[in-house]
């Protein structure tokens, strides 16, 4: 099930922010920014390309009872265009998997959880967004459960700021995008029956923007408390 969840303009948006992401940690601009994440300055950029690219694809989980579905079109929100994929003799409604607004998003929570040992900081995190997004995110007919893009970058920021400065940054990507996908599409499985979406994928349109966002913030949060703290340390 292939498709990807954005219009190819907004796709070519977060490809420019993904580029000039990585111009301004290679420049030093935020320099040692990938050690305050907690990986690899290499491994958080092709994880980030590999979510935008992995957004093209959906693994079926499982199928809802048939219905009538809406097919080769599109919804507007919040000025962003989301798809709906064309399809031919589709049953129903079938929930999925997205490879990049969800596979990736998750593996890499874990293994900053673990890394960092933030177990009891990522749960309150994770927590706070989830009750936050799940209270903004609402069904749309034809694609499924969404939420403003910008909450969870702007949640997860915030979050992370306040739970712990030093690991900011490692919280702010686990909350963001543990929360999103935990309080927009999973706390709301029950609600995409009679939205006529023909793919209703968790970590796909509605919410893939968000989840992706919440990964530039993060990095964005890691050079700037990264250069503070090494100006800190220089002052006499």
């Amino acid at each position: 099930m292939h498709y990807f969840p954005l219009s190819l303009p907004f796709l070519l948006l977060l490809l420019f922010l993904f580029i000039f992401l990585v111009t301004l940690v290679e420049v030093g601009i935020l320099s040692y920014a990938y050690q305050r994440i907690g990986i690899n300055q290499r491994y958080v950029f092709s994880l980030m390309l590999f979510s935008l690219l992995g957004s093209y694809i959906n693994i079926p989980i499982f199928e809802l009872p048939p219905e009538q579905v809406i097919s080769n079109s599109y919804v507007d929100l919040f000025g962003i265009r989301h798809i709906i994929p064309h399809v031919q003799e589709w049953p129903g409604t079938v929930v999925a998997v997205n490879v990049g607004g969800a596979l990736v998003p998750f593996f890499l929570s874990i293994y900053l959880t673990v890394k960092n040992k933030l177990y009891g900081l990522a749960f309150v995190g994770v927590g706070i967004v989830t009750f936050l997004v799940h209270q903004l995110a609402y069904p749309v007919k034809g694609v499924g459960i969404a939420v403003p893009f910008f909450t969870p970058p702007l949640a997860s920021a915030i979050v992370g700021l306040v739970i712990s400065r030093k690991y900011a940054p490692a919280l702010a990507y686990i909350s963001g995008s543990m929360g999103t996908l935990l309080g927009a599409d999973i706390t709301n499985i029950d609600k995409i029956r009679g939205l006529g979406a023909p793919i209703a994928s968790i970590g796909g349109a509605g919410t893939f923007d968000g989840v992706f966002l919440t990964g530039i913030i993060a990095v964005l949060l890691a050079g700037f408390w990264s250069s503070r703290d090494r100006g800190t340390s220089l002052a006499p």
